[in-house]
C-alpha cells in the first residue's frame, strides 16, 4: 500500500472508531456510564478516562517525545474521581481525539519509517500507530459491548442487526447503506 494512502486509511479507521464509540454512549444513562458490572471491572467511563489520557499522552509531541509522557499518570485513570463526570470526560475524550487525529493528520509518508518511542521502546511511525489502532478498537469495543448491556432491549445496532442482512447493501468504498 502506498503511504499516503496508509495514513489516509489510518485516519478513516480511526474516525470510524470514534464514531462507534460515540454511537454507543448516546445509547448509554449517566448512571450507567459509570456503572460497573462486576466489582473491579472497568466502567465506561473508566475506559473513556483511559483513551483519553493514552491519546493525549502519545500523540502530543509524536514525533518529538516519548509517547508515555512523565505527567500522565496512567494509574489514575482507572480511578473515577468526583471531578470525573460525563461532561469532564467526555471533553478529554473530544480533545484526545482531536490530538490524535491533528497529529497523524500533520504526518507525511516519509515520517512512516521514522523512530518515536512508547516508553523507552524504539518503534517506527507505522508501528506506533498499529499499536495504538489496535489498542483504539480493543476498547472501543469494550465500550460498545458494554453500552449494549446496559441499554438492554432498547439497544439499537450500530451495523447490520441480526436477521436483517438482506436489507443492507454494500457500496463500492465497503461501507453499508440501507437501500
Amino acid at each position: 500500500m502506498d503511504p499516503a494512502d496508509y495514513l489516509t486509511d489510518v485516519t478513516r479507521q480511526l474516525r470510524k472508531y470514534r464514531e462507534l464509540a460515540d454511537a454507543a454512549l448516546a445509547q448509554v444513562s449517566d448512571g450507567d456510564f459509570a456503572r460497573a458490572m462486576q466489582r473491579d471491572s472497568n466502567t465506561i467511563a473508566i475506559i473513556v478516562k483511559h483513551l483519553a489520557g493514552n491519546m493525549r499522552s502519545r500523540w502530543t509531541d509524536f514525533l518529538a517525545t516519548d509517547g508515555e509522557k512523565p505527567d500522565r499518570a496512567r494509574d489514575t485513570e482507572f480511578i473515577l474521581e468526583r471531578c470525573d463526570d460525563r461532561v469532564t470526560l467526555g471533553q478529554a475524550w473530544d480533545a484526545g481525539w482531536r490530538t490524535c487525529l491533528d497529529a497523524i493528520d500533520a504526518l507525511q509518508p516519509d515520517d512512516l519509517g521514522r523512530t518515536v518511542t512508547i516508553r523507552g521502546e524504539a518503534h517506527t511511525v507505522l508501528q506506533a500507530i498499529q499499536r495504538q489502532l489496535t489498542h483504539y478498537a480493543y476498547h472501543v469495543g469494550q465500550i460498545v459491548q458494554l453500552a449494549r448491556h446496559f441499554a438492554g432491549p432498547s439497544w439499537r445496532s450500530l451495523s447490520i442487526p441480526k436477521g436483517r442482512s438482506d436489507e443492507w447493501e454494500v457500496s463500492k468504498d465497503g461501507s453499508t447503506y440501507r437501500p
